[in-house]
């Protein structure tokens, strides 16, 4: 698994996903979403629509020792349009019992690589201001803030049900 430089297992390692791990990755995707903070979306899609929606390149999953999902990561095209064919934006979700061990930020760091070796240019998030903690995730793996969308869409779902909300876009030039 996954060994950091102190020699100290971290207890998980970060490999691609696969179909193998679909369930897993939607039942994560899923508790994100029920947090009220992470999506406008307020249901997981089924693994078809998230196979599609996805670059199958760039796409990761934090495992522990047992093979449990713990996390995943992956990106989705900006456009269509070729001159936005280097830019994607990523999304990433960790299982709340996993959350504070450093699996966010391995998942991250690994799809920014993996962006880099394929020669994107431009990692982007969307992150609601009320995620504080996927805000300093992005910062520490070296995202910058580009601005605020003030009241770009309206919550449907959690605690944030009605309420117009911003997005703060962040970005990672590579």
């Amino acid at each position: 698994m996954t060994t950091p430089a102190s020699g100290t297992s971290t207890g998980f390692g970060v490999v691609a996903m696969t179909a193998e791990h679909a369930d897993a990755v939607l039942e994560v995707y899923a508790a994100g979403i029920a947090t009220g903070i992470a999506t406008f979306q307020a249901e997981a899609p089924s693994w078809v629509e998230f196979d599609a929606e996805h670059l199958a390149d760039h796409r990761f999953v934090a495992r522990d020792d047992e093979g449990a999902v713990l996390g995943w990561v992956a990106v989705s095209p900006v456009s269509g349009r070729c001159v936005y064919g280097g830019v994607v934006e990523d999304s990433v979700y960790v299982a709340p019992a996993a959350q504070g061990r450093g699996v966010g930020r391995a998942l991250l760091a690994r799809l920014v690589a993996s962006a880099h070796e394929a020669g994107l240019w431009t990692v982007q998030a969307g992150i609601f201001p009320q995620n504080t903690a996927s805000l300093a995730l992005h910062r520490a793996v070296g995202f910058r803030t580009v601005g605020t969308r003030e009241r770009l869409g309206r919550m449907t779902h959690g605690p944030l049900t009605g309420l117009w909300l911003d997005v703060v876009l962040t970005e990672l030039r590579l």
